[in-house]
């Protein structure tokens, strides 16, 4: 108890410089060139179109949080040899795979600052591409040899799939509780970060305990990261998002600070988020006014409280790893995500 009271003092108090990723980025910067070769080799094709699209996605300034996050999780137990590389590579183009579905499914227009996708090479391209980035994702995790890495990250992708599924359902439907919610990031985002996490001592060789506190980790590492981008679509900045602001909103996405204003309003509050969400008729001030609606019920404030709740879920969920510089950097991951709508 003592360890896990230390650490969540460490998450709280820092108040010197901005939290930042760069302890992580110093520790796993000579693997991630290993990462990034390989990848550039992964997208390769006979097929002209899947490389320009790949690389448009690939090369658009993602920090590549999940692969950094197996290098970390692998090299934190003295693992020298490279299948935490490929595993890195694997996660990478299984998050890419699912951004260029979600922009179809959910028809947008911007990602991470550029035209979607989508918008330049169409609906069909984009999925058949994902598709395509599925297969080699998993043709690589063959190559390391580790069936629980591969079970796992086989898990991760049936479980991102049901998710899209499920928000897909939950979609322009206000009797959405927090409950449903939460189901849906917990699979949407949450499991490939925690399955990102747990292939790391796997590789590396540890027993339950390790991957049980790493899986658990990255669960709710994706949990409050997912927490804050819900917050900051309506909180935020189209340059902070690398999409328009609002987007959920306009897409009629029930996410956690509609679900919370929605249930506080009155009854003209109610019609509101009826006739923009689950109707999709938005005029000129919708968004103005369904941000101070967000406002006027703390909805964004106690989400991001709740992002902060599970960033200090995730930093307790370390405490049975060696000290060292790998778990400090794990640490500074969490105070970086939660920071961001700060």
């Amino acid at each position: 108890m003592g360890v896990v009271a230390s650490m969540e003092r460490q998450v709280e108090t820092r108040t010197g410089a901005e939290p930042s990723i760069a302890r992580l980025l110093s520790l796993v910067a000579a693997d991630m060139g290993r990462v990034n070769d390989l990848i550039m080799a992964m997208a390769g094709s006979n097929a002209d179109m899947i490389p320009e699209i790949a690389h448009h996605l690939i090369d658009s300034g993602g920090k590549r949080l999940r692969p950094m996050l197996t290098l970390a999780a692998a090299r934190a137990f003295g693992y020298e040899g490279d299948g935490h590389v490929k595993l890195a590579a694997c996660v990478e183009f299984m998050h890419t795979a699912t951004l260029l579905h979600d922009d179809v499914v959910d028809e947008s227009e911007m990602r991470r600052g550029k035209l979607a996708a989508r918008m330049l090479w169409g609906n069909q391209a984009s999925v058949l591409v994902g598709d395509y980035l599925l297969g080699q994702a998993f043709r690589t995790m063959v190559d390391v040899g580790s069936l629980d890495a591969l079970r796992v990250l086989s898990n991760a992708a049936a479980v991102i799939a049901e998710g899209e599924v499920m928000q897909l359902a939950a979609a322009k439907n206000l009797a959405t509780g927090e409950d449903s919610y939460l189901r849906v990031i917990n699979a949407k985002t949450a499991a490939l970060f925690s399955a990102a996490c747990e292939v790391g001592p796997i590789v590396a060789g540890q027993g339950e305990a390790m991957r049980h506190a790493l899986a658990a980790y990255g669960t709710s590492l994706g949990l409050a990261f997912q927490l804050v981008d819900d917050a900051l679509d309506y909180g935020g900045s189209s340059m902070t998002l690398g999409k328009r602001v609002g987007d959920d909103f306009r897409e009629g996405k029930v996410t956690l600070p509609v679900v919370l204003a929605a249930r506080a309003g009155d009854e003209a509050e109610r019609a509101f988020w009826s006739r923009t969400i689950e109707k999709g008729e938005i005029g000129d001030g919708d968004l103005e006014r369904a941000i101070g609606l967000l406002r006027t019920h703390g909805a964004i404030a106690e989400t991001v409280a709740r992002a902060r709740a599970y960033g200090n879920e995730a930093v307790a969920a370390l405490a049975p790893m060696p000290a060292g510089p790998h778990r400090d950097a794990l640490v500074e991951v969490v105070e970086f995500c939660v920071s961001r709508v700060s």
